[in-house]
Parts: C-alpha cells; sequence; structure tokens
C-alpha cells in the first residue's frame, strides 16, 4: 500500500515538474528572444529534466533540483541582493518543491530517508536561510526630527489667523490646507488610552441590490472620501449620495439631515459616487440676510446647496430657494460629464468652484471653466475661462463657456490676505493625446493658477508638467506655509504636491520658486510618440527638494505571487514601449506608465506642521499601461458607436466597454493597472510610504512603509497575511501640536498614528470599513478628539460602509487641550 501511495505521488509530482517545466521553457524563450533574462528558458529545461528523471532515476533528479535551487538561489541574490520581496518571488515557489519533494514518499531510491533527500535537504535549508537573511532587510529611512524642532513653536500661520483652535473649520482646517490641528491634548506618551468617544452610521450605504438582482450603485465607485469640518460644537459632512447632515461633536448624535434627492439619470451615469467635504461661511454682517451661516455641499446632479447651518434647510435667498444649477453656461452636458466632488471655496463673499470633467471621452467636452458665485444670493460673479477674450468675464444667461478647457477637481486652497484662490488644473481632454489641444489649453493645463478671489482675474500660473500626456493633472490645492528667506525674512510660500511625487516650493506672491527651492527644466524620451501630436523635450523638477518619485522600472523589478507570473510580468514588460517617466503613449504598442494617474500623491495633497516646517507626504506606487489605438478598430466593427456629442454618449459593446473612446480624436485608448492574471501587480513592493520631508534643510527625515495586505489578496479578496508591502492608499493625514500624524487610506482598514518625531506606528485601531479619507481633529468639552470616516473606497476595493467614528483618550478630564 505504501509503495504504491508512493508511486502515485511520484507521478504526480513528475507531472507537476513537468507542467512548470513547460510553462518556464516556452514563456522564458519568449522572454528570452524578447532581450529578457536567460534563467527561465534554463529553469524549464531544468524541470523538465527533474521531471524525467523523476520517475526512474529519483536520486539523479532529487540531486539535479538540489544544485539547481542553490543555483536559482545565487541568481536570486544577484539580481536582488537580501530584498524580501524580490526574493520571496524568486524563490518561495522553488523552496516550496524542494520541501515536496523532503516527504519520505515522493522520489525514493531505497537509500534511506536521509541518503536520498541529503542534497535537497542542504539546498532547501540554504535557500531558506537566504529568505530569512533577507527578513530583516529594511525599507525605511530611519531619522528623528530634532528636539528643538519639536518643541517649536510661536511660528506664524497665516491661514490659521480667525480660526479657532478647537475647531476644524475647512477642508485641510483652515483655506490654507496644512491639515495642522494646534491641539496638544494626545501626545505619543499617552497615546495609548486613546479610545473609541462614539461610532455613528450615516445610514447612506452602497445599493448594490439583492441576489442577482443589480442595483443601483452598480458599476459605480462608490467612495466615502469625506474629511467633516467642525465648528463651534457641532460636525458638518455629506455622503456619496449628496446627503448633507449635522452631528453633535460631543456624542456623534445625529442634529439634522438633508436630503437633495439627486436626479436618478445623474446618479446613473456619474462614474463616481462620492463627497469630500462641504464648506462653512458666515454671511458678512452688513449684508441681509435670513440665513447667516451656511454649509455649502455639491450635489450629483450637478447642483450646489446653500442650507442653513443651524436648521439644515435651504437657504432662500441663494439661487432657486437654495439651489444653484452648474449646468448652466456649459451648454450641452451629457448626463455623468461633469459634477462636483469636492467642497467649493469660499471666501471675501465669494463661492469658487470648477468640477470633474468625464475624463477621456471626447475633445468637445463640457467646459472646465473656474466661476465664482455671490456667496449669499448664488448670482454669477464671474467666470475664469482659458480659451475666452477677456478669460475672465461674467457671462450671460445664454452665453456657453469655451468646451474642452482644462477642469480643476480637487480640493482649492487660497491666501484671503493676499487675496488668492490656488486653482490646481487637470488637462483639456482627453488626457492621452493632444493633438488638438489649443495654445491656452497647453498654457493652463496641469499648472498651479492663482486667481483674484474677488474679481477672478488671473495673477500668475505655474506649470507642473508640459503638454501633458499621463494625467498628471493637479489633484489637490496647494498647502501654504510661511518659510525663512535667504536674508532671515519670512517667505510665504506654498507647497504644491503632484501626482509625479515631486514637491514645487513657490513665493504664493508670485508664482516663482523661492530662493533656495530651484526647479530645472530636464530632458524626457520624445521618440515614437503618436504622429499627429508632440512631446515635450523637457519637463520640470524641484532640483532642491526630495523626490518621492520612484525609479525607473527594470525587468528585475517585476513581481508575482510565483516565478510563473513573474514571468509573465517580465515578457509584458519587454514588449512594452518604455524609456522611464514620461514615456510618450504609442500608437498599436502597449506603453507602461510609472508614475501613474492614482498617484504617487493624489487628491489628498500634503500635509505641513506650520510650527516645525515638517512636510508630511504618503504615497502610493502602481504602473499603469496605456495604448493608443486607430478609431478604425473597434467603429468598424460597430463595438463603439460613432457619436458627435449629440444627446447622450452611446453605449459601447464588448470589447469597448473598457475603452477610452477619446471622440474627435484619430484614437482610442486602452488603459489599465498592471496587473498579471492573478490580479496581483506586476511591480513589487514597497506599494505605499508615509515620508517626512524638513522644509528647511529640504531632507527626508524619514520614512516608512505603511500598511499591509491583510484585506488585499488574489484576484482582489479581501483575505491575505499581513505582510509589511506597504500598501496603495487613498485619503491623507493630518498632524498635531502634540506630535502626532493620524492616517487611515490605506487599504487594509486601519486607522493608525504615527510619532511624528520618527514615523514609527504608536497606536492602531481596526476600522469597519475602508478608511479612504482624510482624518481631522477637533476639541470640544475640554477633550481633543480624532475623526475619520469609514466607508470604503470602490476603485480601491476596500470594504464599503457608513461609518463616522471619533476617538478620545480614556479618562481625559476635559481640560482644555494646550
Amino acid at each position: 500500500m505504501r509503495e504504491s501511495i508512493g508511486r502515485l505521488l511520484s507521478i504526480v509530482t513528475s507531472a507537476l515538474f513537468a507542467l512548470i517545466g513547460l510553462f518556464l521553457f516556452f514563456g522564458g524563450a519568449q522572454l528570452l528572444f524578447l532581450g529578457g533574462s536567460w534563467f527561465y528558458i534554463l529553469a524549464g529545461a531544468v524541470m523538465l529534466g527533474v521531471a524525467f528523471c523523476g520517475i526512474r532515476m529519483p536520486k539523479l533528479a532529487n540531486r539535479i533540483y538540489a544544485a539547481f535551487l542553490l543555483a536559482a538561489t545565487l541568481w536570486a541574490l544577484v539580481e536582488v541582493g537580501f530584498d524580501i520581496w524580490g526574493l520571496e518571488v524568486r524563490l518561495m515557489m522553488l523552496v516550496g518543491l524542494g520541501a515536496w519533494l523532503l516527504l519520505p514518499w515522493v522520489w525514493r531510491a531505497g537509500a534511506g530517508w536521509l541518503g536520498d533527500k541529503r542534497e535537497v535537504l542542504g539546498a532547501v535549508a540554504i535557500s531558506g536561510l537566504a529568505l530569512v537573511a533577507s527578513c530583516f532587510s529594511s525599507y525605511s529611512i530611519n531619522g528623528t526630527v530634532p528636539a528643538e524642532r519639536m518643541a517649536a513653536q510661536g511660528q506664524p500661520d497665516p491661514a490659521s489667523d480667525g480660526v479657532a483652535d478647537a475647531d476644524w473649520s475647512a477642508y485641510g482646517r483652515t483655506v490654507g490646507g496644512d491639515r495642522y490641528s494646534p491641539l496638544g491634548q494626545i501626545t505619543p506618551a499617552n497615546i495609548g488610552t486613546l479610545k473609541r468617544a462614539w461610532l455613528t452610521r450615516t445610514g447612506d450605504v452602497q445599493q448594490d441590490g439583492e441576489g442577482s438582482v443589480a442595483g443601483p450603485d452598480q458599476g459605480h465607485e462608490f467612495n466615502l472620501e469625506l474629511t467633516p469640518i467642525k465648528v463651534g460644537n457641532t460636525l458638518y459632512m455629506c455622503t456619496p449620495h449628496s446627503w448633507v447632515m449635522a452631528l453633535d461633536a460631543a456624542t456623534g448624535k445625529v442634529k439634522w439631515k438633508f436630503d437633495p434627492h439627486p436626479a436618478t439619470a445623474d446618479l446613473a451615469k456619474n462614474v463616481y459616487l462620492a463627497c469630500r467635504g462641504v464648506t462653512y461661511y458666515r454671511i458678512p454682517d452688513e449684508i441681509q440676510t435670513n440665513c447667516r451661516t451656511r454649509i455649502y455641499s455639491p450635489v450629483a446632479d450637478v447642483r450646489m446647496v446653500a442650507l442653513d447651518a443651524e436648521t439644515g434647510k435651504p437657504c432662500d435667498d441663494f439661487g432657486d430657494h437654495g439651489f444653484i444649477s452648474m449646468r448652466q453656461y456649459l451648454g450641452h452636458v451629457p448626463h455623468g460629464f461633469h459634477f462636483i466632488t469636492s467642497p467649493p471655496m469660499v471666501a471675501k463673499n465669494r463661492l469658487i468652484t470648477g468640477g470633474w470633467i468625464f475624463d477621456n471621452q471626447a475633445n468637445f467636452e463640457p467646459s472646465g471653466a473656474i466661476r465664482a458665485f455671490d456667496a449669499t444670493t448664488g448670482e454669477i460673479a464671474w467666470a475664469w475661462d482659458a480659451g475666452h477674450t477677456p478669460e475672465t468675464w461674467k457671462p450671460g444667461p445664454d452665453d456657453v463657456l469655451t468646451r474642452d478647457t482644462p477642469n480643476a477637481w480637487g480640493v482649492y486652497t487660497a491666501d484671503p490676505a493676499l487675496g488668492l484662490v490656488y486653482i490646481p488644473t487637470g488637462n483639456s481632454p482627453p488626457d492621452n493625446w493632444g493633438g488638438s489641444r489649443r495654445p491656452f489649453d497647453d498654457a493652463t493645463s496641469s499648472a498651479t493658477i492663482a486667481l483674484d478671489i474677488v474679481t477672478g482675474e488671473r495673477r500668475w500660473t505655474y506649470q507642473t508638467v508640459h503638454h501633458d500626456l499621463w494625467d498628471m493633472d493637479l489633484p489637490s490645492g496647494p498647502s501654504m506655509v510661511e518659510l525663512p528667506g535667504p536674508n532671515g525674512e519670512s517667505v510665504p510660500a506654498l507647497v504644491q504636491s503632484t501626482k509625479r511625487g515631486e514637491f514645487f516650493v513657490l513665493d504664493r506672491r508670485t508664482g516663482q520658486p523661492v530662493p533656495g527651492y530651484p526647479v530645472e527644466e530636464r530632458p524626457v524620451p520624445t521618440a515614437d510618440h503618436a504622429p499627429d501630436d508632440r512631446v515635450s523635450p523637457t519637463q520640470p523638477y524641484p532640483a532642491a527638494m526630495p523626490s518621492l518619485t520612484p525609479p525607473n522600472l527594470r525587468e528585475s523589478d517585476m513581481w508575482g505571487a510565483t516565478l510563473l507570473d513573474q514571468m509573465m510580468c517580465r515578457i509584458e514588460y519587454r514588449q512594452s514601449a518604455y524609456e522611464g517617466q514620461f514615456t510618450p503613449p504609442h500608437v498599436g504598442r502597449t506603453t507602461i506608465v510609472y508614475p501613474a494617474f492614482y498617484g504617487v500623491v493624489d487628491w489628498q495633497g500634503i500635509t505641513i506642521d506650520p510650527q516645525r516646517k515638517i512636510l508630511l507626504a504618503n504615497a502610493s506606487y502602481l504602473p499603469f499601461r496605456i495604448k493608443l489605438d486607430k478609431r478604425q478598430t473597434l467603429e468598424g466593427s460597430g463595438t463603439l458607436p460613432k457619436w458627435s456629442g449629440q444627446g447622450e454618449e452611446p453605449a459601447a459593446k464588448g470589447d469597448a466597454l473598457s475603452v477610452s473612446p477619446d471622440y474627435g480624436t484619430p484614437y482610442i485608448a486602452f488603459t489599465n493597472p498592471w496587473l498579471n492574471p492573478l490580479q496581483i501587480p506586476c511591480k513589487g513592493p514597497v506599494w505605499g510610504t508615509l515620508t517626512a520631508i524638513d522644509l528647511v534643510t529640504k531632507k527626508i527625515v524619514w520614512q516608512h512603509p505603511v500598511g499591509t495586505t491583510r484585506d488585499t489578496g488574489p484576484f482582489r479578496t479581501h483575505n491575505n497575511l499581513p505582510l509589511p508591502t506597504g500598501m496603495y492608499n487613498i485619503g491623507g493625514n493630518i498632524v498635531t501640536k502634540g506630535g502626532v500624524v493620524f492616517m487611515g487610506a490605506t487599504a487594509d482598514d486601519y486607522l493608525r498614528a504615527f510619532d511624528l518625531a520618527t514615523g514609527k506606528v504608536i497606536w492602531n485601531d481596526r476600522l469597519p470599513a475602508g478608511g479612504q479619507a482624510t482624518p481631522m481633529s477637533y476639541e470640544i468639552g475640554g477633550k481633543q478628539y480624532v475623526l475619520i470616516a469609514a466607508g470604503g473606497h470602490g476603485g480601491l476595493g476596500t470594504r464599503s460602509g457608513d461609518y463616522i467614528i471619533a476617538y478620545t483618550l480614556d479618562g481625559a478630564q476635559g481640560v482644555p487641550a494646550q
């Protein structure tokens, strides 16, 4: 019986080795033909030889495999050194096969177990030792903020003027967007007693239907990307279906809720169901109104609503009984082609907003113009329209703003003392082909633009990407900070983060780089771009500031769950066009885009401690691939219907469902995150980091991977070992006077606290859903609270929910925070 089992296992083992060998041999031959590594074809040949010998010459088979495992270990160490993630994908499967061969019933020659298995045992031990040793490798930059800087206080912070320390009155706490709380009750010394104070459910959950019945939200990204604001004793917030809510800041009890009932036609077409926040504003005393304190919130059907902050009822003197339509002045707007997810900027009695324009659908999309409305009446005050002469004007009821101009969909920031609002712009659609862009499109895309709050006149422009073909739009307004100048003076600066992972430090009065923070134009790849487009030969790079931009990819960076799918990624790497960052999209050939449009740093922007002059940024690293193809490829077969822009966009069929149609251009575009067939990234860890940068010395103080794989497994499952890979993150971080950094954002559903001095995790709490939002902190009743919205993110694939969770110190005595 034992012999029969042994023979069966030996046959199964040989068959397994033969299948793996065939896969590696033919895949390795293709890779070698493409100019890639020779290892895989040789590995396939050896595995086939081992499989053949296993039936009749098991001792020889064991010896050959042992020698191969040692050679593979040496090869892996030469390629990646003692890098745990690099060695894991190269050796774990091979070590596992070696461990299988150590079973007493597999490939026995009759010389006793040790006599048969000695060589395999030694090879497995050596390879295992290499894997164990690599576990002690570090991906961190370790450092400490000097004690004198940690204690620094009393530095100028004009953005906080008029904002009570206890409040968080704007999306970034202040309109300057630094995300710094001057509360110090919670510290690294006492954070171990931080507990949940209350949990409230908004009731706005994803509607996906039951069983086989598709719900109305199916096919949409349902994202609770919310950062509530706090004024006085009340929290204000919005939900993915555009509800607006007020909660008691001490208890979480709902004070009022307003449902604007967005039109079903818009909800059915909008790609995203999200609202990042609301805006609070007090109408100046000299203006007559019965609705003095207001909450402004975007509505998913392209409206803006103004509500009485006390009652939650629409302000009747604003627009049409509390609402204004954002479709006005845009001409024809197909459903889903324009909506607003970010809170408007309200200052000097101006409500200023842009909005999201549906990416990559056409080159005749609605205008991306920025509009300002009277915050009291809702009447339009001005429009900044890059394609109009003059570019700042007040359109009449029947006027239409220039179509297809760059839009600005993220959160805006402002310096009310200078009277300037800072607009982060995107591209003129579509993103990946610019052959039809006009001079004013190219001049104003992917740029920080300073507009006069009251008049809308453009004061300055600073562009971070020239002729952007990679969707490197600026997703968040800059953060304000006062920096020491060359002669000891204080320079009013801003720091503009980018999807590229670069940080531009500009004088916010002029838009010029602050002295000591120069920017250089550097050459970038230009070969083989679309023949009817152009590529900028240079791009701007901050020369003094540290960069979070990842190194250019190499074939050896490719990753997967096993050696097999890693080889597939290596083949795809060799098949793709790639010369590093800014490789232009090719026609008919897939191009790797890295960093890609999901960030390095996305809509969460950055945090700046204005007292200690420390910048904090969490970053993600995921390559994308894009291919331009001629329209006739899909239009000729009828799978992509033709469209001139009239009426609604026609529904695509079959192969065209995941295509960017780019109507009005010669091309369509295929764009996807670069994942292998197991839905595992082709670029290995680290996938997410948190970094502290000293804005004075312009050095990285510390950098650590953040997040684990606990909730992200193969095939997009939510179960995995909590491997410390660093994790993709969407949502920002905040910092407090107490020296604590708080961050959710990561795909493993935790809220974490970090010691600002070292970046080490000092506390965490498991969230009931994804925390893809930026936290906030406030004080009420003498207690400091930290709050996060945990509702998940459809794009990141985290668990969905409707939770608002507040934390405070266990046993806090209600003494005002110092």
